[in-house]
């Protein structure tokens, strides 16, 4: 626990060497759970070594991509898992940006949030069912899927496996509220933001299903760069940054923070692929609205104030355009502060 809230890891990509010591050190301090982010596979691989060598984190998918494969196999994967780990397994579904899915894996984006809709309730259904033979078709607008002819040979391990979904925007909180047990902040957000957009539109979805705010998990991921030297924590963040900025789906959230001539300008030069240029547009008021930096004490205080509304967060090293050995002596920092 961190300021009473429960403290989650992101856990990189390593080989197993390095990997088992590092998420067996986490168990041992008192962290509630892993995520593992798919920057290109699945996250259940990484999650499956992690699940072997611990016995009580849970393991979650922070975020799976929801669109860019069937999910039936999205379903199937989450229910190894959760056997595999004997029921600690946690779904984060996300649809990431539109150019990515429909550029670099060549499926259908859709509207996101009627396709994010369908996606939770095919899965979960055949997490419930799909040992029953009682499914037959399930037909949404994205994928239907015929299952008159497919049964898992066995019960999943839990007839439910909790689901988390990320938002940026209002409305996708709002559904996260409606439809998910629990919402994944998105790192990019500011403390304003949570504040004036977070909270309202968490609390109308959950309003919608008549749900109750105890019952729902608010995890905030935060990028978080621990250094005395603030100057030197803004320039190892900046890339981070400039990175997450690249797509113009996210311009009308810069916008909204104050950062929208920037945010285009990072844009235009991704176009271009010019990624010194990227850095360049992405000013130090930026990168200090967005992450999480300072000396510890300064980055205690700045997560205890962003983190007032959550219910657990997940301190994370912004490690695009990062050297592996300055990675890994930040996720050492967060370590000796959070855990």
């Amino acid at each position: 626990m961190f300021a009473g809230k429960k403290v989650w890891a992101q856990l990189p990509i390593l080989p197993a060497r390095q990997l088992v010591p590092l998420v067996q050190e986490w168990e041992a301090a008192g962290i509630e759970g892993v995520w593992v982010p798919q920057i290109f596979g699945l996250p259940q691989v990484t999650l499956a070594a992690a699940a072997a060598v611990t016995s009580r984190i849970k393991l979650g998918s922070g975020i799976t991509l929801a669109f860019t494969r069937s999910p039936l196999e999205t379903a199937c994967s989450v229910i190894d898992l959760d056997h595999i780990s004997d029921g600690r397994a946690v779904l984060g579904l996300g649809s990431s940006a539109q150019s990515q899915i429909e550029g670099s894996f060549g499926m259908p984006y859709g509207k996101p949030l009627a396709h994010m809709r369908e996606v939770v309730e095919q899965v979960r259904a055949v997490i419930a069912k799909g040992h029953t033979g009682e499914l037959q078709t399930l037909e949404g607008e994205y994928a239907t899927l015929d299952l008159s002819h497919f049964r898992l040979t066995g019960p999943a391990r839990r007839s439910s496996v909790p689901i988390y979904l990320p938002a940026i925007f209002e409305k996708a909180c709002e559904q996260a509220g409606e439809i998910a047990d629990g919402l994944l902040g998105h790192p990019l957000w500011t403390t304003q933001w949570i504040q004036e957009k977070v909270g309202p539109h968490l609390g109308a979805g959950l309003k919608k299903a008549n749900r109750e705010r105890s019952g729902f998990d608010l995890n905030l991921m935060i990028f978080t760069v621990i250094n005395d030297d603030r100057d030197a924590a803004i320039a190892d963040a900046r890339a981070n940054v400039a990175f997450y900025t690249q797509s113009p789906q996210y311009l009308r959230y810069f916008e909204g923070i104050g950062f929208g001539k920037e945010a285009k300008a990072i844009q235009e030069a991704f176009a271009k692929q010019d990624f010194a240029a990227m850095a360049q547009a992405c000013p130090d008021e930026m990168v200090s609205a967005i992450t999480v930096l300072g000396s510890a004490e300064d980055v205690k205080t700045q997560v205890i104030e962003r983190a007032a509304f959550a219910d657990s967060i997940t301190p994370v090293v912004p490690q695009f355009g990062m050297a592996e050995d300055t990675e890994a002596i930040y996720r050492q920092r967060i370590a000796d502060l959070f855990f």
